[in-house]
């Protein structure tokens, strides 16, 4: 019987050498060419498609001096367009918040008939013109409407209101937290549930101490996104808000104006302290999301 042996050595009784394989670097393949060719192509549309036109902005503004910046901002329409803004976001992200949460519940965890329509829909305000939203949503809300015939009479005014104006703006963003929530709910492990219902746990207990901190980062996400997405809304606003100044004009609606005015100095203004709060509140959630990521993982 002859007896081989892999390795530098030959086998004692004439047996044939073996030479020891060859170890050769193995790298991991890339779908994509070259790190330097991606990334010079990813920066280079960036730059053109996002940092270019947001530093024209910035530049634009700079035009009237710090001086000149604080009078635009301080005006009592400026600050009244501001209030409002940032009240009916905020009103329309609560909403968003509990809606959003709840159908991208139902859309993971029932199945029911007409299941893939309802999911479609959620969509339509992504593909829908924001115009024909606020059209839509005056003809529902005015005195005349489907819903204004009824809701007027009873002392609930929508069109003309701030109340109309979260509608419009909870309508164009309520996609962000379903979209963002419902993958996350989809790849949740359901044993860890099992197991939890196995132990004597009730089901709000669950959801709220499993469930609940494993979508928080997407959940928080969506929310996030929907409140930015809510302060530069602007074509479902316009039709349902009435734009009377001080009491129903938007930030967005303002700028428009001063841009009619040939006051790009001052529209340039306006939108640089829009897309400065809405920058802060991406970037923190960003970071808020990346510690809460590690913290669990810690603790795991």
């Amino acid at each position: 019987m002859t007896a081989t042996v892999i390795g530098p050595l030959h086998s004692d009784d004439g047996g044939q050498f073996i030479p020891p394989p060859v170890m050769k670097a193995v790298r991991a393949r890339r779908v994509l060419p070259g790190f330097g060719l991606t990334m010079g192509l990813t920066l280079t549309y960036l730059g053109v498609i996002v940092l270019l036109p947001l530093a024209a902005l910035i530049l634009k503004s700079a035009e009237i001096g710090l001086d000149g910046f604080w009078q635009v901002l301080s005006s009592p329409r400026v600050l009244a367009s501001f209030q409002l803004t940032f009240t009916a976001a905020l009103i329309a992200t609560a909403i968003n918040a509990a809606y959003g949460l709840l159908m991208a519940w139902i859309l993971v965890r029932y199945d029911f008939p007409g299941k893939r329509f309802v999911d479609a829909l959620v969509d339509l305000p992504f593909a829908l013109p924001t115009a024909v939203a606020g059209v839509a949503l005056t003809t529902l809300f005015a005195g005349t409407g489907w819903y204004g015939r009824w809701l007027e009479p009873a002392g609930i005014q929508v069109a003309y209101t701030i109340t109309g104006v979260a509608i419009a703006m909870a309508f164009t963003s309520v996609p962000f937290v379903i979209r963002t929530v419902q993958p996350v709910l989809e790849s949740l492990d359901s044993q860890i549930e099992e197991a939890s219902v196995t132990l004597g746990a009730y089901p709000f207990t669950i959801f709220r101490r499993i469930i609940l901190p494993m979508i928080a980062p997407a959940y928080l996400t969506g929310c996030a996104l929907a409140f930015a997405r809510s302060l530069g809304e602007f074509g479902a606003v316009i039709f349902i808000a009435g734009n009377l100044p001080f009491k129903t004009e938007i930030a967005a609606l303002l700028i428009f104006i001063r841009l009619e005015e040939f006051d790009y100095p001052a529209a340039s203004a306006i939108a640089a302290v829009l897309l400065a709060l809405a920058f802060i509140i991406l970037f923190a959630t960003n970071v808020l999301q990346a510690r809460w990521l590690r913290r669990r993982e810690a603790a795991s």
